[in-house]
């Protein structure tokens, strides 16, 4: 599994600098960036306990209402302000942000080359007059911030793609790692939720455009073309995230029951054939499409066809990530109890 997750990384970083150096086609860079993006995500969220965040039933159902309440608002922003100081207020935003995602996304990878008691030793900081807010970090955690730093200050100055995307890919590994839908009846809520929401803001109202548009904000993902007059094509973040906690969790549920990653496979394989024929529609029509419309109906579609033909349907949707995390921690104690005894 690591090593898989370190070709799939080394990958996802060249073909993300690929662009720089040589002519990439941009759908086929839009297609293994998002895929390779969610792979490095789902196995970066296999852990000893569940994601950090986990959704209910309640939040997947306003989830939808929320971001409509959030892109209307951005819209309307832009419509009645300037363009440039909305943008320059989420600059800032994200200057932060992307510091954060892009030091957590990095830090794995430097801690294997620190000193152990640098990984360890928590370092807490408080704010002068404010004694009641605090920061705790660790000496590894300022060193992986250089980078984020570096990257996010060049974001603000140039705007350059590449600084764009290497903001945007953290903030997918880290959503993807981080949140959790907790069972997949919640995930179905939440993909039926964003598959109404993503069709009505793109095909019945000039919004999502709109806001993509103008939004000067590592929200996207852009890839150069060759062609001037849309010199990027582009991939918004949601489009990579939201499939990529329910991919995730398919793969959470087949390492609970210690088997191969079967239903993973299948998931995975969905959103790579639903993002392959939003590409495709929107190179027929050439016109912006929602990609949840076709992304949602293949992962979902995929995974329970899957799960149908195993036989597996109640074992799937009963699983509840919380539980299984508690029992395989009981089971752990119980063992190291008869050790003692």
């Amino acid at each position: 599994m690591k090593n898989c997750e370190r070709i799939a990384n080394f990958a996802l970083a060249g073909l993300t600098l690929a662009p720089l150096i040589m002519k990439v086609d941009p759908n086929l860079n839009v297609i293994l960036t998002a895929c390779l993006t969610v792979y490095v995500g789902c196995y970066r969220s296999v852990k000893p306990t569940p994601p950090s965040e986990t959704m209910s039933n309640e939040h997947a159902m306003r989830f939808p209402f929320v971001g409509s309440a959030m892109l209307l608002s951005l819209f309307l922003l832009f419509k009645f302000l300037s363009k440039d100081l909305v943008n320059a207020v989420l600059t800032c935003y994200f200057f932060v942000l992307g510091i954060v995602a892009l030091s957590a996304t990095l830090l794995p990878s430097i801690k294997r080359f620190l000193p152990k008691h640098w990984n360890d030793d928590a370092i807490v900081w408080r704010f002068p007059y404010i004694r009641a807010l605090e920061i705790e970090f660790t000496r590894s955690q300022i060193i992986a911030a250089i980078p984020g730093t570096f990257f996010c200050a060049w974001y603000a100055s140039q705007k350059h793609w590449l600084a764009n995307n290497t903001l945007g890919l953290a903030f997918c590994i880290q959503g993807i790692e981080m949140l959790s839908l907790g069972s997949f009846k919640t995930g179905a809520i939440l993909l039926a939720g964003l598959f109404v929401y993503d069709i009505f803001w793109v095909f019945f109202t000039p919004v999502m455009v709109s806001v993509a548009k103008s939004f000067d904000a590592p929200i996207k993902l852009l890839f150069p073309t060759a062609d001037s007059a849309r010199p990027y094509s582009m991939l918004g973040l949601g489009d990579i995230v939201i499939p990529g906690i329910f991919v995730a969790l398919a793969l959470r549920f087949d390492v609970s029951r210690g088997k191969e990653s079967q239903y993973f496979k299948s998931a995975f394989l969905g959103y790579t054939a639903g993002l392959v024929l939003t590409i495709v529609v929107m190179n027929w029509f050439q016109a912006a499409q929602p990609a949840l419309l076709y992304i949602v109906p293949c992962v979902v579609g995929f995974l329970a066809a899957h799960c149908i033909w195993n036989g597996e349907v109640k074992q799937l949707l009963e699983f509840d990530e919380s539980k299984a995390a508690a029992s395989s921690s009981e089971e752990v104690s119980d063992a190291k109890s008869s050790k003692v005894e």
